[in-house]
């Protein structure tokens, strides 16, 4: 038998609604599984013996290793071969998902560059137009470059004037990408190649005869200057010598080209942040605006102008202006002072800033002068989210999308000086949002803090707790779950369930302080409200527990293992993507180093604890009734390392006291990265929902081919 490092809480520090809760049926005996070898490792930390059952599956390229992969694909496809309804489900989310894109523009020198995507093409193809109402021309396609189409290609930068462009190529989902240099005008592509390399941001210099890059390296972030025509091998580090593992930089240029802007920050927590300025047209050395201060930074230059979004003395965000020529900090102008909701993000256009927030998670949109003065609002008829800003300081057009859960991403071109706003491209996905409602709801978390939820359902249906139940979060690193297009939330709104989407604390929600409420030693909070989510739920008609299922990917992955084994019997079935479990060693694999700021490291006394009490992977019971578990990872992933979901797989299935299943879905190229086939996606998604609808009795509503 394998020994878990601890049990389950007792019953009288869960929350009350538990004991409400029908305990879930007796079991037939559990499935039987490919066999995986037990070889127990021994560790000692702080003077706690902990025993690991499969560190050997933690070597992802040992033939055993791969041998199990291969066992645990095949053992999957054979349990759900002869479950209907993976078709119709399939057939559906083509007919949602394949009908062309169109992302966000950027304007160059009079041209536009952007990703579309046609109805009948797997992959964004890059392309440009001339003018605003100018042809579009194909500037690289990446259909060509692989026969399955997992190879794709994205700008990584466009030189200020359009004439040269950066281009990333991936492989799979992974991380890495392999950038090359094309003219604009010729279509000629240039000699140069950098990576296969994680980069965290390029930059074109405006004489185009060199690239500033920051990518990661196994010491930390490096910036690296490379001159066009030569040995990317032999390119000099100009900046970020003495940053660890914990730092991340991005760069950015100046709205008159003249400065280059390096943003540092302190692991994915954003919970420290540097802003460094070179002027590129005296090649002097970066010179630092902020540094020392414990608090979020994020600058765009303007003109001799720099404005900083930041938390610092503001949990939910200002904007400040800063003068270059004297950049002290007593110096600073505040011109977007903290208000009510959270400022999210801003971007400068026109001679103004466009300034994106959230007030209780629902998003505005406001154009405010240099000198803090509003200048007036853009309204959204439902709660939604508005994507990134895209625009320029001298010129009077930006672009920015708009979408809903069940409203596709439509590209709105605002013109700055006049107000207007139109519909530059919108989607012809056959969905109709009409027949659906969004709401959203509050409800007390284990602690009695109040934590807002969105739901979105049919109109007009009644919670009689019949209605199968789809409960998704994530709550961390900062970021906020707003209401965007999801094709999985349309289909099963359309299959009769409901779809909801708490906002846990982790995320960015309400500003800083939410963010540290569910962060490091104060993580439980976040698996609190995702409970007190589902159990709130149960209580109000909504759902019963035996037609819950949750799904959480990365972070998200954490937050769904958790519930399962610290709730296993509040839930039906568990879709974990992608996900951290094994919270004692995350640290030690691929880039994870970075999040030590946000989770802490067993090698801490104190975090230990921490992180030992809330691991999914040591809170495994053995012989507890585990509800239906579908694991997905790939060797695609170089960002969390797909050992967490092998290992996890390998130990549930040893100990779940139940017949549901817990299966592994293993790609052999997934990751972690967007940039797959959008019938690949699609191929994704019908797998997860397929094993959704299995566990939860939903009989698919389409035809085999589509609707």
């Amino acid at each position: 038998m394998i020994r878990a490092a601890h049990t389950a809480p007792p019953l009288a520090a869960l929350p009350l609604l538990a004991l409400l809760v029908v305990p879930p049926p007796a079991h037939a005996a559990p499935p039987s599984y490919p066999p995986t070898r037990v070889e127990v490792v021994r560790d000692t930390l702080h003077g706690v013996v902990l025993e690991d059952p499969y560190r050997w599956l933690e070597d992802q390229d040992a033939p055993e290793t791969r041998a199990w992969i291969e066992a645990q694909n095949r053992h999957r496809e054979s349990v759900m071969a002869d479950v209907p309804g993976l078709g119709s489900i399939r057939g559906r989310l083509v007919e949602v998902m394949v009908t062309g894109s169109t992302e966000t523009p950027t304007e160059r020198g009079g041209r536009y560059f952007f990703r579309r995507r046609a109805a009948d093409q797997d992959l964004n193809v890059l392309v440009v137009r001339q003018g605003p109402r100018g042809r579009d021309r194909v500037l690289a396609d990446p259909h060509p470059l692989s026969r399955d189409h997992s190879t794709s290609l994205d700008y990584t930068d466009i030189s200020s004037d359009g004439r040269l462009v950066a281009i990333g190529r991936r492989e799979g989902g992974a991380d890495e990408e392999v950038v090359s240099f094309r003219e604009v005008e010729s279509g000629h592509e240039l000699p140069d190649r950098l990576g296969p390399w994680s980069f965290y941001s390029l930059v074109i210099a405006p004489d185009l005869g060199s690239v500033f890059y920051s990518r990661f390296t196994p010491q930390g972030p490096r910036v690296y200057r490379h001159a066009m025509g030569t040995d990317a091998a032999s390119d000099p580090v100009v900046f970020g010598e003495g940053y660890g593992p914990e730092q991340l930089v991005d760069l950015a240029l100046s709205a008159d080209d003249r400065h280059l802007l390096a943003t540092v920050n302190y692991g994915s927590a954003g919970d420290r942040g540097e802003l460094w300025v070179k002027d590129l047209a005296t090649d002097g050395p970066f010179r630092p605006v902020v540094r020392d201060l414990p608090a979020s930074f994020r600058g765009a230059i303007a003109g001799d102008q720099l404005f900083v979004l930041t938390n610092w003395r503001a949990p939910r965000g200002r904007i400040l202006r800063v003068d270059l020529s004297d950049p002290a900090p007593e110096r600073w102008v505040e011109v977007v002072p903290e208000g009510r909701g959270v400022i999210e993000d801003f971007a400068p256009a026109g001679g103004r800033l466009l300034v994106t927030t959230l007030e209780d998670v629902v998003p505005r949109l406001r154009a405010y002068a240099p000198d803090g003065r509003a200048l007036g609002e853009i309204t959204f008829p439902v709660p939604g989210r508005v994507g990134t800003v895209s625009g320029r300081w001298d010129s009077d057009e930006a672009f920015f999308t708009f979408e809903s859960f069940v409203v596709p991403a439509a590209v709105h071109r605002y013109d700055v000086a006049t107000g207007r706003r139109s519909v530059w491209w919108r989607p012809t996905a056959p969905v109709q949002p009409e027949r659906y409602e969004t709401k959203q709801v509050w409800y007390p978390s284990r602690d009695g803090t109040r934590v807002p939820m969105f739901l979105v359902h049919r109109k007009g249906q009644v919670p009689d707790g019949r209605a199968p139940l789809y409960l998704t979060g994530y709550g961390g690193f900062n970021v906020s779950m707003v209401p965007s297009f999801s094709p999985l939330a349309t289909l099963w709104v359309e299959a009769g369930g409901v779809f909801a989407v708490p906002s846990l604390r982790g995320g960015a929600e309400f500003g800083e302080e939410w963010h540290r409420a569910g962060m490091l030693e104060r993580k439980q909070n976040t698996f609190d409200d995702f409970t007190a989510a589902a159990e709130w739920l149960v209580a109000n008609g909504y759902a019963d527990p035996a037609r819950i299922a949750i799904r959480g990917g990365s972070n998200g992955g954490l937050l769904v293992g958790a519930a399962l084994t610290q709730r296993p019997g509040l839930f039906r079935a568990v879709l974990c993507k992608y996900p951290l479990l094994d919270m004692l060693r995350y640290h030690r694999f691929r880039i994870a180093r970075l999040w030590v700021p946000e989770y802490g490291s067993a090698e801490d006394p104190a975090q230990f604890e921490v992180l030992r009490a809330y691991s999914p992977y040591h809170r495994v019971v053995p012989g507890t009734d585990y509800p239906a578990v579908l694991l997905v990872t790939g060797d695609g992933d170089t960002r969390v390392d797909p050992l967490h979901a092998r290992k996890m797989t390998a130990l549930l299935q040893a100990a779940t006291g139940s017949d549901r299943p817990v299966l592994l879905n293993y790609s052999l190229q997934a990751g972690h990265s967007q940039g797959r086939s959008v019938r690949s996606e699609a191929d994704d998604l019908a797998v997860d929902l397929h094993f959704l609808f299995w566990q939860l009795g939903i009989e698919a509503p389409w035809k085999a081919g589509g609707r």
